[in-house]
């Protein structure tokens, strides 16, 4: 099957943007609207600390409680509730159970692929820079996780929390082998003045040194890059410049926060101090994931914190379970650009992937202000460049061998109504000519299709149901985390020192620039740009 669409010139009315909203449901609209207009009087409400407070507890049990509450009856294990698929992490979650049979004549992976497919190259989002896909895979590679022994999509290595294995390892063996066992600190060397984590390869091979170090998909790295790759925690050495820029950068933060708790309490012992710097690393990055990744995303007025205190008393406090529709939702190829420009050059995606000779020749601080001036890809259908097309069919196939209920049995999960048409996803006759031609009936739309074909709200970066699956899994994972429960978030889990780091990142810009010791410049770092930047300043 072929993908065709008639084009303006062929007599297509061009795009407006005009999506039928009848069938959002009148809460959500309410909800909506409420929460992206009177910019004002939420500014005020936000200037009261103890209201800030109550409108942050309230509306984060809102957006988590938008579907039912963990634990899931189910896993991947199997199509009924048993004490393994309560238990057994090791097994991927579900938020539905599987259909008992799929949609007969439904396309070929292969075939639905082409409708992310990019024209040229492609089109920008208005609101993000190139900075936030990178930073949305650097640290969901944290948690969202195959299983690297098998393959196998119903099984997962995942430590269902962010914990920042990508930095520091799954296992303690990995972790071993990074550290110096020297106040603290984690191994790492330094070039031009810089400082950047140690070479994974020497002559083409993994050192000895890091033999514990076992990377996926380590056979298609391109022998010119392999003496190129950093040794860190992370499984996934093929990842592109904006995820290898992120370790170097929690290394360095690392380091420099060991020092600080080493200098502060000089009879602590490596161990304490390794450990209790961890404490700190992991809880400042879920601050910022929250409090600048995360307000980002949203189209809201309101400003959501770091509240353990109030936060930790919601219904939706349960042990975390990583969920196939969690990964599958983050799989933001459309927000990947085809080139990227570094110091002034385009450099082909391809080169940018294995290939942390760019990171280490750019320098930290100009990288992360190349990503943050150029625009990341708009998200939907049509812009995924040719070389992540096979990850769009695989992510349709696992779809398909997990049952998966449809994109409007998703839709009904997470309280909204059933689509009946094409032009209540999405205003853009292309897509609503391509998804009726793909399918023969809205409710054979796979879930992954419908999540990336649904057109975005004003002022939003993606569709409806994406969003919402997000704000349940995403508060959820990150609020659970043990290091923010109340009778553990202060100084004795992080020392003084740890808890003044934790409050003094209030963004990504800065952790950047307390760790370019080599460059005293101030860079423009930011995962939104334009008109994202001013309304972030008017928060």
């Amino acid at each position: 099957m072929t993908v065709t669409f008639r084009s303006p010139e062929a007599g297509t009315a061009p795009w407006t943007g005009a999506r039928d909203r009848s069938r959002d449901g009148l809460r959500n609209r309410f909800e909506t609207h409420l929460l992206t207009h009177y910019g004002p009087a939420w500014q005020v409400a936000q200037r009261s600390r103890w209201l800030h407070r109550r409108l942050n507890s309230k509306l984060t049990d809102l957006a988590v409680l938008k579907a039912p509450p963990r634990p899931n009856p189910l896993s991947v294990k199997a199509p009924y509730t048993s004490w393994d698929s309560l238990t057994d992490r090791s097994w991927v979650g579900r938020h539905l159970p599987p259909v008992a049979e799929l949609p007969k004549g439904l396309p070929a992976p292969e075939e639905v692929a082409e409708l992310f497919r990019r024209e040229g190259e492609g089109r920008y989002c208005t609101r993000s820079s190139a900075l936030l896909p990178a930073f949305a895979q650097w640290f969901t590679d944290g948690f969202l996780r195959g299983h690297a022994a098998t393959g196998d999509p119903r099984r997962t290595d995942s430590p269902h929390t962010l914990d920042m294995c990508q930095l520091y390892g799954d296992r303690a063996d990995v972790t071993a082998c990074l550290r110096t066992f020297e106040g603290g600190r984690l191994k790492s060397r330094i070039i031009n003045g810089a400082e950047f984590p140690p070479a994974l390869c020497e002559g083409g091979r993994i050192s000895d040194e890091f033999r514990a170090i076992r990377p996926v998909r380590f056979d298609e790295v391109p022998e010119d890059r392999l003496d190129t790759l950093f040794a860190c925690g992370g499984e996934r050495v093929h990842a592109h410049i904006g995820p290898m820029a992120l370790n170097v950068l929690f290394l360095r933060e690392h380091n420099r926060v060991a020092g600080l708790l080493a200098a502060a309490h000089p009879d602590w012992g490596d161990e304490r101090v390794f450990q209790t710097t961890r404490n700190t690393l992991i809880v400042t990055m879920i601050r910022v994931m929250l409090e600048e990744y995360i307000n980002h995303i949203t189209p809201y007025h309101f400003g959501f914190v770091l509240d353990p205190v109030r936060t930790d008393r919601g219904v939706w406090h349960r042990e975390n379970w990583a969920t196939i529709e969690f990964s599958l939702v983050y799989r933001w190829h459309s927000l990947i650009p085809s080139t990227y420009t570094i110091a002034g050059r385009p450099v082909p995606l391809e080169r940018t992937i294995a290939n942390a000779r760019l990171v280490v020749d750019r320098g930290l601080g100009p990288l992360f202000e190349d990503l943050s001036r150029q625009p990341a890809g708009l998200a939907g259908l049509f812009n995924t460049d040719e070389l992540l097309l096979p990850i769009e069919a695989h992510s349709v196939s696992v779809g398909r061998e997990l049952r998966l209920a449809s994109y409007n049995d998703y839709r009904v999960h997470y309280g909204f109504p059933r689509v009946t048409d094409p032009q209540q996803i999405s205003g853009d006759p292309r897509v609503q000519e391509a998804l009726l031609e793909m399918y023969a009936d809205v409710d054979a739309i796979d879930l992954y299709v419908g999540l990336f074909a649904e057109e975005p709200e004003p002022g939003a970066i993606f569709g409806r149901l994406l969003e919402r699956i997000i704000s349940v899994d995403a508060f959820s994972e990150a609020l659970n985390n043990p290091l923010l429960a109340p009778r553990l978030f202060g100084p004795d889990t992080f020392s003084p020192e740890g808890m003044r780091v934790v409050r003094e990142t209030r963004s990504f810009s800065d952790l950047v620039h307390r760790n370019l010791p080599e460059d005293k410049a101030r860079y423009d770092v930011s995962l939104g740009r334009g008109a994202a930047q001013t309304r972030a300043a008017l928060r």
